[in-house]
């Protein structure tokens, strides 16, 4: 009986923790990481597979990864940064992009069913990975007093405005950037797999109640939600590595 009274096991924020599967010296392993393990497992070893023998007539294995390779080279880099100079970032990128996608595809698999966007910690592990790019490309190319005008909005037309923006500019650059970067993926990762398992959880209490019909009508929201899930998923993984192109884009780019 759920503390609300009337039985229904809400989902929540205990929807989100899981416990240790082991724990050694004080270090708990649990279905999370897990399931962030073997992500990185499977983007390593299907690119091995598909690119270690590479053949002049592709495979349909190599076929597939070169699709794959091809829509964020073309489809994300080149659009964003430019074939020059994004030409060296495409595995970088390619990898950010079928890592955060197959994270967040665990959401509807059978037996896994979450999303490992929805814990915070590795988006937030990830944009810093793209932050630390970031600021070391904008040095590089820059300078020190380049990196400052870059990160603040330096333009002397701004006249009297300029201290204003600056000061907005650096903390939106420096501070915000990272926290929104992460924010973004997880929230939408988070909410999404909240409203699976509420409409799931819901089906299956209203099918064990006299209100049968509901339980219906809350199946076919869950498969709907299912859908909408998959589009969901792949679009926050396009938009997290299309913000990090345009991100060292703006390290690039040259100053005026």
């Amino acid at each position: 009986m759920s503390d609300n009274g009337c039985g229904f096991p809400a989902p929540g924020l205990h929807s989100f923790l899981f416990k240790p599967i082991v724990t050694v010296g004080g270090f708990e392993f649990n279905k999370v990481m897990l399931l962030a393990l073997i992500t990185t497992l499977l983007v390593v070893t299907f690119f091995t597979l598909a690119f270690g023998k590479a053949k002049v007539v592709p495979g349909k294995l190599q076929m597939i990864g070169e699709a794959g390779y091809d829509f964020v080279r073309r489809g994300i880099v080149y659009e964003t940064i430019g074939k020059k100079d994004g030409e060296k970032f495409v595995p970088f990128m390619v990898s950010l992009f079928f890592f955060i996608w197959i994270m967040n595809i665990w959401s509807v698999i059978p037996l896994a069913q979450f999303p490992v966007s929805s814990v915070i910690a590795y988006p937030m592990v990830l944009a810093a990975i793209v932050y630390v790019v970031w600021v070391s490309l904008t040095f590089k190319k820059h300078g020190f007093v380049g990196f400052f005008k870059n990160v603040t909005g330096y333009d002397k037309s701004l006249g009297p405005v300029l201290p204003l923006v600056m000061v907005i500019e650096f903390f939106s650059n420096l501070l915000v950037r990272p926290f929104t970067h992460a924010v973004r993926l997880f929230a939408n990762m988070f909410a999404g797999h909240l409203m699976l398992v509420m409409f799931t959880v819901a089906s299956w209490y209203l099918l064990n109640s006299w209100m049968v019909p509901a339980a219906g009508v809350s199946f076919v929201m869950a498969v709907a939600m299912v859908g909408f899930e998959l589009f969901v998923q792949a679009v926050q993984a396009y938009v997290f590595v299309l913000l990090a192109c345009t991100y060292v884009q703006g390290a690039l780019a040259e100053h005026h």
